[in-house]
């Protein structure tokens, strides 16, 4: 004799549970596995949160998807926040000059910008870019992690920086302006700050790292991001997920003696970020495994998030013969 099918509820209980963790594990994991170790030509998939965010059908910021409808750049990208019809963003694209099958663009909504951003080389240089209509998740468009307070980004540990910005001061991106990358070192701020007041020009007071800021790249120059980066992702690999460290911000010219590349912390504004963005899942840190809060007790963060919707489909499991 047939057995009755498992209430609607019990049925919803169990494919959330699988949907939850599903979509926790999709931020930080590109699916094209191609790397392509020590070149400079990003390989088709390889940072597939990546956006090039455009005015008037032309590129000039990048930028990180951070969720299906919100992607993450740089204040200083947007002069009027209020000009949505300006703009559109490029999504799951690797050069600029016929994106290709893969590429999808999206109208904006809205650009917020944070309230604390003073000008060009001030803290708080990060804004949240809203699409029009949230985008599909495929090989080529996934978004990357951003961390909780509790990711620390050491010193030396070595991050990726990418966009479609000048190869130098003075050249532009040959077409078909294939997305760069570069791998960067992580530099403590009190060695930025002794490296930016080295060979300071004369009149002029060096310039100050602040607590919001990150630095990355290499005191003798010769690689740095550079024109049309800014606003794009400094991303580093932390329990096998990429997660952003920073968002590039500014610099003095490009790859110059003593003058590596800024980035604004992701993890400064995390309650700025999570205001505008409740739903958004943070990457916890991790030590021995697990985060725990000062209590010794495990933080309830996305590291725990698909063990608990595990345990949800297991109970649900558990619970059917109650229903039969």
């Amino acid at each position: 004799m047939r057995q009755p099918l498992p209430p609607a509820p019990l049925l919803l209980l169990l494919w959330l549970g699988t949907q939850g963790a599903k979509a926790l594990r999709a931020c930080g994991h590109p699916r094209m596995l191609n790397r392509m170790v020590g070149g400079q030509d990003a390989m088709d998939g390889e940072w597939p949160w990546q956006v090039s965010i455009q005015r008037n059908g032309s590129h000039f910021c990048g930028g990180s998807l951070i969720t299906e409808r919100w992607v993450l750049t740089a204040a200083h990208c947007f002069s009027n926040t209020s000009e949505t019809s300006l703009y559109r963003v490029l999504l799951g694209a690797r050069q600029l000059l016929q994106p290709g099958p893969h590429a999808v663009y999206a109208h904006v909504r809205r650009v917020e910008s944070n309230p604390l951003y003073q000008g060009m080389a001030s803290s708080a240089d990060v804004a949240l870019v809203e699409l029009e209509a949230p985008v599909a998740f495929t090989n080529y468009i996934l978004p990357v992690c951003v961390p909780d307070p509790s990711v620390v980004f050491e010193k030396d540990m070595n991050c990726w920086v990418t966009g479609w910005g000048s190869p130098s001061e003075q050249d532009r991106l040959p077409n078909p302006r294939i997305l760069q990358k570069l791998a960067v070192p992580i530099i403590d701020t009190p060695k930025c700050n002794l490296l930016y007041s080295k060979d300071a020009e004369s009149g002029f007071q060096p310039r100050t790292i602040q607590d919001d800021m990150l630095c990355a790249g290499f005191a003798e120059g010769k690689k740095d991001a550079c024109k049309g980066d800014s606003g794009g992702p400094l991303v580093c690999l932390v329990d096998q997920s990429w997660v952003q460290a920073g968002v590039i911000s500014w610099g003095e010219g490009c790859a110059r003696r003593n003058r590596p590349g800024v980035y604004i912390r992701v993890t400064s504004h995390h309650n700025w970020i999570q205001g505008i963005i409740p739903e958004l899942q943070f990457q916890s840190g991790r030590e021995g495994g697990q985060q725990r809060d000062t209590q010794g007790q495990q933080r309830l963060g996305q590291n725990s998030a698909p063990c608990l919707a595990a345990h949800m489909v297991l109970l649900a499991f558990l619970m059917l013969p109650a229903f039969l």
